[in-house]
């Protein structure tokens, strides 16, 4: 459906990623060999928290429903902004209309969310899902997408407190209203989660064959695979990239995310942990 990625680090030209990569996220968007659709060609996205943020700052954001490869400014504000903490989403619409306010990252106070998948059935679960929002954020759904409100319902079952568990409990009521009627596999995506300071990434679908995703290793450690990496010098040694695949072809520059998993990103590193398994 979609195309994301995630950096976290030193602070980064945000173009770096986005159009420069060898299979960077705006070429992705042209050609996807590990996608669904090779072709995400409806909108894209772009929140950024700024150099100087501080922390509970929410992020900036520019949202187009342009084709990525094709927009200009795009281009330009990426080559501008160097952040610590961005997201980066282009679009294949599945259903809901191509609209600037249906472009992934949304956006509450200094949380941004993303997703790649949808819910299917989500017409017969729509009325059910969005009554169980809080009615202080109900009005804060500009959209019309799956997206939107699987991301409000996380926030409205607590994700500001406990991400993992409210992100679960939103999965699993997405689950049961779609069971209830007659949708086998409700639930399809990996998610990505920031407060501004921490990145969860969830790789989780109801049938158990999730989209992809990977996150980058260590760079100290690809710096002694590929010595002679002269692109390797614009990362720092704490730059850690989540992504919908792979940046380049150089093996061993990043894992795969398991199924039913969270990756939990953070000063120290990355952390695994098991997310909504069968028994769960």
């Amino acid at each position: 459906m979609c195309r994301w990625l995630a950096y976290t680090g030193e602070p980064l030209q945000a173009s770096t990623v986005i159009l420069d990569a060898q299979h960077s996220l705006v070429a992705q968007s042209l050609d996807s060999p590990l996608g669904n659709e090779t072709v995400n060609g409806d909108g894209f996205g772009f929140g950024w928290y700024p150099e100087n943020a501080h922390a509970g700052d929410a992020p900036a954001f520019f949202r187009s429903i342009e084709p990525a490869w094709n927009d200009q400014n795009l281009r330009e504000l990426t080559r501008s902004v160097r952040s610590p903490l961005f997201f980066s989403h282009v679009r294949a619409a599945a259903g809901p209309p191509i609209q600037q306010t249906n472009c992934h990252p949304f956006r509450h106070q200094n949380w941004m969310f993303m997703h790649n998948g949808f819910l299917d059935g989500f017409a017969k679960m729509k009325r059910d899902l969005t009554f169980a929002v809080d009615p202080s954020l109900y009005p804060t759904i500009l959209g019309t997408t799956d997206s939107e409100v699987l991301f409000n319902l996380a926030l409205t079952l607590g994700l500001t407190d406990d991400p993992i568990a409210a992100m679960g409990e939103a999965i699993r009521m997405v689950e049961a209203v779609g069971r209830e009627r007659g949708i086998a596999f409700p639930m399809q995506g990996t998610l990505a989660v920031t407060d501004g300071v921490t990145v969860w990434a969830f790789r989780y679908s109801s049938q158990g064959r999730t989209r992809t995703l990977f996150h980058s290793v260590d760079v100290d450690t690809v710096r002694e695979m590929y010595p002679g990496a002269e692109r390797l010098k614009l990362f720092g040694s704490r730059a850690r990239l989540i992504v919908s695949e792979p940046l380049n072809n150089l093996p061993g520059v990043f894992n795969e995310v398991p199924e039913s998993t969270v990756a939990v990103v953070d000063a120290s590193g990355y952390h695994h942990e098991p997310f909504l398994a069968t028994n769960d």
